[in-house]
């Protein structure tokens, strides 16, 4: 119980604290707003050499990637840490795509020999993974998935199109969602494979890169049993939504404090628009929507953590407390912010672009509202 309140009331170790510290002062060097607008222009979309620093220096990559496949087998919390972090300075990098999203696949399914011959790579960083699992519909859930697995020769082979794939353009490992005579399965596809072609996509958001990928009988590995796949694409949905959580309060809070830096300075009538009873109240309730925003994310990643289950509850809830957050706080700064707040050059427009597109990653609110709704048992039907 001490361990749930501790993460539940924010109350991180030293350790924790330190590794915050670390993480944040590497961020605001390498990822300052300039280096933000001069990736998120580019093709790749992130820098090589700070991706590499973050892999070998850090060591993030494989922070909660277990001993035994090359990471440090530290806890979701402390991941969570970091993506806060990340969000706070919306770092241009894959990632969430492959430390989040591909590394906790790998670790679901049930395939060892899989966990061995690809998290060594994604925890060294020498690999940039990603998951192909939505489709034309933009849904998260098993019945949108339509791409076809068929065996000839003892090879599979993927014939379908994934739409707004995370990172799809530049990873080299792509863990594709694809449907089988017995059901939904997990392949592993080359980034290079013949017959998979890749287009970015322009998006809302261009701090995070997407891509379309069309598979045309492009060859797969299959990974783990068809018969546990859904079930471990499912938890690793829920995971990510709690680290997406975490990434979306530590752009809240940059938010919040970006407000709060202007009202004190900005001056109206010969005093600081801080003074006026409606920004104080703006803020005020800014405030109080990022305090609940990190509740519901810090109980998110002791779930995760502890392996609670309560997890396929409480992901959804801090999926739709936080996405809903950030929309609000990211627009109200602009509001505060007054007509510089709308303008190209001014930095609010990139939280405001990454909250709206974080809103809809890993499912929109009405998606996880539907998710709480069939587990308390209120409507039937699956997730």
């Amino acid at each position: 119980m001490a361990e749930r309140n501790a993460a539940v009331n924010s109350d991180f170790d030293e350790d924790q604290e330190e590794l915050r510290d670390t993480v944040r002062r590497f961020l605001e060097h390498f990822s300052a707003e300039a280096d933000v607008r001069r990736l998120m222009a580019t093709d790749l979309g992130y820098d090589e050499a700070v991706w590499a620093q973050m892999a070998g220096q850090l060591g993030l990559h494989g922070l909660v990637i277990p001993e035994d496949y090359g990471g440090a087998g530290f806890s979701f919390v402390e991941l969570g840490i970091v993506l806060e972090e990340m969000g706070r300075v919306l770092l241009c990098a894959p990632f969430f795509a492959s430390v989040v999203m591909a590394a906790q696949l790998l670790l679901a399914v049930g395939d060892e020999q899989a966990r061995k011959d690809y998290l060594p790579g994604i925890a060294s960083g020498e690999t940039i993974a990603t998951v192909a699992l939505t489709e034309s519909d933009g849904q998260w859930q098993e019945s949108s998935v339509t791409m076809r697995a068929v065996q000839a020769g003892g090879t599979w082979h993927l014939s379908g199109t994934k739409t707004y794939v995370p990172d799809g353009a530049s990873a080299g490992l792509i863990l594709a969602v694809a449907r089988t005579g017995d059901g939904v399965g997990v392949f592993a596809v080359d980034g290079g494979a013949d017959g998979l072609s890749r287009q970015s996509l322009p998006t809302l958001d261009q701090t995070r890169k997407q891509a379309r990928l069309d598979f045309d009988s492009v060859p797969a590995r299959p990974i783990g049993d068809v018969a546990d796949a859904w079930a471990a694409v499912r938890r690793m949905l829920e995971v990510a939504a709690v680290g997406l959580a975490a990434e979306q309060v530590g752009g809240a809070q940059r938010a919040l404090e970006m407000a709060v830096q202007y009202a004190k300075l900005r001056e109206q009538f010969g005093r600081p628009i801080g003074s006026f009873q409606a920004i104080k109240h703006k803020c005020a309730s800014m405030l109080v929507t990022v305090e609940s925003m990190k509740s519901a994310a810090y109980y998110g990643l002791w779930a995760v953590a502890a392996g609670d289950s309560e997890l396929p509850v409480v992901s959804s809830i801090a999926k739709i407390c936080c996405s809903d957050g950030y929309a609000t706080v990211a627009g109200e700064n602009i509001q505060i912010h007054g007509g510089i707040g709308f303008t190209w050059e001014h930095p609010a427009h990139l939280y405001f672009k990454r909250a709206r597109s974080s809103r809809v990653l890993l499912g929109g609110p009405g998606y996880h509202r539907e998710i709480i709704a069939r587990l308390a048992g209120i409507f039937p039907g699956a997730s």
